[in-house]
Formats: structure tokens, C-alpha cells, sequence
């Protein structure tokens, strides 16, 4: 019974292999297989496909917004400029006197006004610049306290630009306090008058026939 059932079932084998509805079966698995390790091994591509394209952008983003940071100091630095031209130019028309008059009247009004006495004042031109050349002026003040206060704040305050160098004290006596003081403001090369002495580097040799020169008042 056994080896009749043996070659029934060898012979029913033979007939599927023999089937050409098992080759497309077993064509169709097999391509099944195909299209699904194609399709894994076009997911992990596009995948790292993507993760590139993603950090490419990511660095041009970072990129972009450096030179965003760097570039954000130079936006509207044409109209900076501008303002800072008027803005000079306001200062040179308010702050810096037009002649050397007015530099030696204010003085003189700011010392009637403490009111101090003013000796042996004296006035020198530094070194020509291109747009302002600086005025010395060096003089003796006496007066009592509060009034020589009230002098040297008033020229630091005072409309037209000055700015205190030196000052030092020579001497006091009776409620009187004498001073020494040497004050800078700037001149237009233009304005500096052609007579002025120059004003001396500390520790210079002072040349022969210029001691006295540039003294205006108080002598």
C-alpha cells in the first residue's frame, strides 16, 4: 500500500513542476523578492540622500546668517556718514572760533565775569593740521577762590570750545590765590594769524628772539 501511494505522489510533483502555472508562481515570488530589496535599498538611499541635502542646507542657512551678523554694522552707513559730516560741520560753526579775536575776547569776558586778573598772557600755534590747527594760550590768574572757580569752570562750559591743559599754583596771598594756566582751543589753518609764535614741546629750548612773542595782554 505504502509504494503504491510513493509514485502516485512523485507522479502528482512531477505534473506541478511540469505546470507552467508553477514557474509563474514561483517567477512571480522570486520577483517579489526583487522589487522588495530594491525598494529597501531605495529607501535607505533617498534617505541618506536627504539627510545630506538637509545638512547642506542647514550649513548654507548658518552661512547666510554669519554674513547677515557680519554685513549689519555697513546698513545705512551712507546716511551715518552723512549725519556725522553735519554733525561736524554743526560743531566747527558752533564750538570753533572763526578768528583769533574771539578767542582772546572770550577769554577776557570770562575773566571780567569771575571776575580774575589775567597777566602775561600769551598765545602760540601747534603743529598746522589739515582741518584745525590748536591755539595755546598760557596765562597768569589771580583772583580769590570761589572767582578763579568760577573762571575755570566757565571756560570749560563756555560756548566756544576750550580745554584746560596745565594749571598749577604759584602762589597765595591775602585771599588771593594766583595761578598758573595753559588752555588749547583750534583754529582753522586759514585763521591762525601768520605772526603767531609755535607752541614749544615740553622740555624745548625756547629760539632766540621769540621769548615775549604772542603775548596779547595783560603784560
Amino acid at each position: 500500500m505504502i509504494s503504491t501511494r510513493l509514485p502516485s505522489s512523485s507522479a502528482a510533483w512531477r505534473e506541478r513542476l511540469r505546470s507552467p502555472l508553477t514557474w509563474h508562481v514561483a517567477g512571480f515570488v522570486v520577483l517579489l523578492f526583487v522589487v522588495i530589496g530594491l525598494g529597501i535599498r531605495f529607501g535607505l538611499d533617498w534617505a541618506a540622500i536627504s539627510g545630506s541635502s538637509n545638512d547642506a542646507l542647514l550649513s548654507r542657512q548658518i552661512q547666510f546668517k554669519a554674513l547677515d551678523f557680519e554685513t549689519a554694522p555697513l546698513r545705512g552707513i551712507d546716511k551715518r556718514v552723512e549725519d556725522s559730516r553735519a554733525q561736524i560741520k554743526e560743531f566747527y560753526s558752533k564750538r570753533i572760533p572763526p578768528n583769533y579775536s574771539q578767542i582772546a575776547m572770550r577769554i577776557g569776558d570770562l575773566a571780567v565775569k569771575a571776575p580774575v586778573r589775567l597777566t602775561r598772557v600769551g598765545y602760540t600755534q601747534g603743529k598746522p593740521g589739515s582741518d584745525l590747527t590748536e591755539i595755546s594760550m598760557d596765562a597768569g590768574v589771580t583772583g580769590d577762590y570761589p572767582a578763579l572757580m568760577r573762571f575755570i569752570n566757565g571756560v570749560e562750559r563756555d560756548k566756544t570750545f576750550f580745554v584746560i591743559r596745565h594749571m598749577t599754583l604759584t602762589g597765595q596771598q591775602g585771599g588771593q590765590v594766583s595761578l598758573r594756566l595753559t588752555v588749547s582751543t583750534w583754529l582753522r589753518p586759514g585763521d591762525v594769524p601768520a605772526d603767531m609764535p609755535q607752541t614749544l614741546e615740553p622740555g624745548a629750548a625756547e629760539p632766540a628772539g621769540q621769548s615775549g612773542q604772542g603775548s596779547k595782554e595783560g603784560e
